[in-house]
C-alpha cells in the first residue's frame, strides 16, 4: 500500500461505501460500484467505475487508487486484473451477521479509525439485540425469502438470520451457509410443502411480481399466497452485506413480519 492509511480507495461494493460514510472517511473515496445509492449523496459526489461483475480497469487506474475493496468471489476476476495492472486490492467475503460486523471493523482498522470503526458496529450489534428481544416472545412466522425467481433461489446466510432477528422462522434456515447461490437453489414443491406464512422476494435488483409468484402451480395452498403476504424487500435494502441490512433491511423485515 502506497499510503497508510491510504489516501485514495476506490469501492467496488455498496457496503464498502455506506461504512467509509458512516465512520467520516467518504473523502477518501474516489469511485464507487455503479449500485452504490446509500447515503443517497454518493450519486453526486463520486464517479462510477464498476458494476457487479465487471469494472472499467482503465478507469480505475486514471483514479491512482492506494486501495481498492472488493466482495466475494464473484470479483474474482476483476481482483486478478486489478492486482495484474500493479493494485493492491482487499477482497472481503463475509455471509452472516457476524462477518458484516467484523467487515466494519477491518475497514476501520485499513482506513486508521479504529475506535470509531468499534463503536459503529458496537452500536449495531446491541440494535440487533434489542429488536431480538423485543420479538423473542410472540408468534414466529414461517418465512421464505426468495432472492431470485429462475432458478428458486433462498436468501443468503445475513438474511436468514435477520429474518430471526425480526421474529420469524425461515423455512430455508438449512440452506443459508451454503457458500454459492446454486447451493441455494429450492425446488418450488419444497416451499409448497414447508407452507410459509409470509412470503418475501428481493429479486437482486429486478422488481418483485407478487402475481407471478401466487400464480405457480401448486402455490395457491401456501399460506402467504391465500392470505395476499407476498412483500417486496428492495435489494439495496437486504441484500448489501453491511449496514443497510442491519438497519433499514431489517426494519424492513420487521415491518413485514408485524404489519
Amino acid at each position: 500500500m502506497r499510503h497508510f492509511p491510504p489516501r485514495r480507495i476506490v469501492c467496488l461494493t455498496e457496503e464498502t461505501v455506506e461504512t467509509l460514510y458512516l465512520l467520516g472517511e467518504q473523502d477518501r473515496i474516489v469511485g464507487v460500484s455503479g449500485y452504490a445509492v446509500r447515503p443517497p449523496q454518493v450519486r453526486k459526489e463520486k464517479p462510477r467505475i464498476s458494476a457487479f461483475t465487471s469494472a472499467d480497469i482503465p478507469k480505475v487506474l486514471d483514479l491512482d487508487p492506494d486501495l481498492v475493496l472488493a466482495f466475494s468471489d464473484m470479483q474474482a476476476d476483476i481482483v486478478a486484473g486489478l492486482m495484474r495492472a500493479g493494485l493492491e486490492v482487499y477482497a472481503f467475503n463475509q455471509r452472516d451477521i457476524a462477518g458484516i460486523l467484523a467487515m466494519i471493523r477491518t475497514l476501520g482498522a485499513l482506513v486508521g479509525v479504529v475506535e470509531r470503526a468499534d463503536a459503529l458496529a458496537a452500536s449495531l450489534d446491541h440494535r440487533l439485540a434489542e429488536i431480538r428481544a423485543k420479538w423473542s416472545g410472540g408468534p414466529r412466522p414461517k418465512v421464505f425469502f426468495e432472492e431470485w425467481d429462475e432458478p428458486l433461489i433462498c436468501g443468503i446466510g445475513w438474511v436468514s438470520e435477520l429474518i430471526e432477528v425480526a421474529g420469524g422462522i425461515d423455512v430455508c434456515a438449512d440452506r443459508r451457509d451454503a457458500a454459492a447461490a446454486r447451493e441455494r437453489i429450492v425446488p418450488p414443491e419444497e416451499v409448497v410443502a414447508a407452507a410459509p406464512d409470509v412470503i418475501l422476494a428481493s429479486w437482486c435488483g429486478k422488481k418483485v411480481r407478487a402475481e407471478k409468484i401466487a400464480a405457480r402451480p401448486g402455490w395457491q395452498a401456501i399460506p402467504a399466497v391465500a392470505t395476499g403476504r407476498i412483500v417486496e424487500i428492495k435489494s439495496p435494502l437486504i441484500l448489501q452485506p453491511g449496514p443497510a441490512a442491519l438497519t433499514d433491511g431489517l426494519d424492513a423485515l420487521v415491518a413485514a413480519l408485524h404489519p
